[in-house]
Formats: structure tokens, C-alpha cells, sequence
């Protein structure tokens, strides 16, 4: 599932080629808004929240969208062929003047009043990229459930939003702990002080210029992440091979000798 500044990036892409212009094409391809004409509308803007797209549009409506695992947006200009995938597979065409965005396997398309957009975006914590982003209040948020695995703790867009498995991994390496500690056994300033790294390392992605996701400030190619995908390999630190093991159903990366705590 994308990152949080994945997100960031999809939705200034959209913005930059959709908002303050009025939609030519509208093209809906869900049951429920096959029939749903936007045409005539100008976008105001395309928000992110976590990981939830927010595309704003004239007359009080938000288009909502979640990539989760496998949908994209594409962004086209007028004319040029469209490369994302089959037809079957598109899901919504907003077309402008200049630009068409085409929405590929989206599992989440929902036309709702502006007004209501948190009724799919209010049981979020802080947006580690939004206006909203208070560290205190999202660490008070991790620790709310001591007995909670750290790892899935940071997965919980609940307590913050923004995180996937990549940066819940390089965090819990930052932090020195292994992704199965619980959360109430760091150490007592652990848990601000990881939701400030989260923040500043999603920052410092947004303006990562189309390089690879980076959590070590190293550029050599490979060494961009400390641990995650580098099972086997040997830890930038410690130099002891990275393990590999599954929580919630992830992939999960942990150095043995660098993270204190449980594993499976």
C-alpha cells in the first residue's frame, strides 16, 4: 500500500494538472456513478489525507479515492495515448482542457458533499503531511494501547496517518526496538520522538525529486533504506544480516542486533 508521501506526490500531480480548470470529461465507472456527470465543474483542488485522495470540486462535492494495494492515478496530456493499464481496468476519467487524469483499479471511488468528508477521513489521527500534524497528540495516540506491538501501532492510521509498511519498518530501527515490542515497553519519550522522525522523514521524501524513498541520507544505490527489503543482508550499522518475518500479514525487517524485543 502506498506511503504517505506517495500519496503527497499523486495528489499535487493531479492538482497541478486539474485544479482552477472546468472538467470536459467526466467518466465514472462504478455502479453507483456510472451515471454521475461532473462535466461543466471546476476542480478547486486535490487534497491529501493520509492515504485518502480528496479531489474538490465546484458545487459543494468531493471525489474521495483509495489506492490501497494496486490502484494508481495516471495524469495525461489531451491527446496523448493513456498508459496504465487496460481499458477494463479503468475505474474514473476527469478530463480538462489540458489534461486527463485516469484512476486505474481504484478499490475506493465515492462522490460525496464536501461538507461530509469526514464521514471517510474524520477517524484519522494526525496527517503526518496535513495542517493538522501534532506530534504529542499522535504519540499519545500509540500509546494508548500499551500491550500493542509496535509496528502495528504505527500501521493504525488511527493513531497517525501516513505510515505503510516501509517507514513502520525504518522507524521501528530508528527507535532501536523490534516491531514486536509493545508499545508501553520504550522507553517513555520513545514515542514522541518516533512520531517526530516520522514526520521529518516523510517531509524530506516529498522533495525526494523522483529518487528513491530514502531513511539514511546515504545515496548510494541500496543503501537508501536501513532495513526494509534488505532480509539477509547485512545491516548498515551493525553489519549483522537483516530477518525477515511476517506481522499483520506484511513483510516486516529487523536488524537482531540493533532492535531489543520480542520476535516471533
Amino acid at each position: 500500500m502506498p506511503e504517505g508521501d506517495t500519496i503527497w506526490h499523486v495528489a499535487r500531480r493531479l492538482h497541478t494538472a486539474l485544479a482552477t480548470h472546468e472538467l470536459t470529461r467526466s467518466d465514472l465507472r462504478t455502479p453507483r456513478l456510472a451515471t454521475t456527470d461532473l462535466t461543466g465543474r471546476t476542480v478547486l483542488d486535490v487534497t491529501p489525507r493520509g492515504k485518502h485522495l480528496l479531489t474538490r470540486i465546484e458545487g459543494g462535492l468531493t471525489l474521495h479515492s483509495h489506492l490501497r494495494m494496486d490502484g494508481a492515478w495516471r495524469v495525461f496530456p489531451a491527446g496523448a495515448p493513456w498508459r496504465g493499464g487496460p481499458a477494463h481496468q479503468i475505474r474514473a476519467i476527469l478530463g480538462t482542457a489540458g489534461h486527463t487524469a485516469v484512476g486505474y483499479r481504484l478499490p475506493v471511488l465515492d462522490l460525496l458533499r464536501t461538507s461530509e468528508e469526514d464521514r471517510v477521513v474524520g477517524h484519522l489521527g494526525p496527517d503526518l503531511l496535513g495542517p493538522d500534524w501534532d506530534a504529542g497528540t499522535a504519540a499519545r495516540h500509540l500509546t494508548a494501547d500499551p500491550a500493542r506491538p509496535l509496528g502495528e501501532a504505527l500501521l493504525d492510521q488511527r493513531n497517525l496517518a501516513g505510515i505503510g509498511n516501509i517507514y513502520k519498518c525504518e522507524l521501528c530501527f530508528l527507535a532501536g526496538a523490534t516491531p514486536w515490542t509493545p508499545v508501553g515497553a520504550l522507553p517513555e519519550d520513545t514515542p514522541v520522538r518516533l512520531a517526530a522522525a516520522a514526520h521529518r522523514l516523510l517531509k524530506a521524501n516529498t522533495g525526494s525529486g523522483g529518487r528513491p524513498r530514502n531513511t539514511t541520507g546515504l545515496r548510494r544505490p541500496g543503501q537508501e533504506l536501513f532495513v526494509y527489503g534488505r532480509a539477509g543482508r547485512p545491516c548498515l550499522r551493525c553489519r549483522t544480516p537483516v530477518r525477515e518475518s511476517p506481522q499483520a500479514d506484511r513483510p516486516t525487517y529487523w536488524c537482531p542486533r540493533c532492535q531489543q524485543g520480542p520476535v516471533p
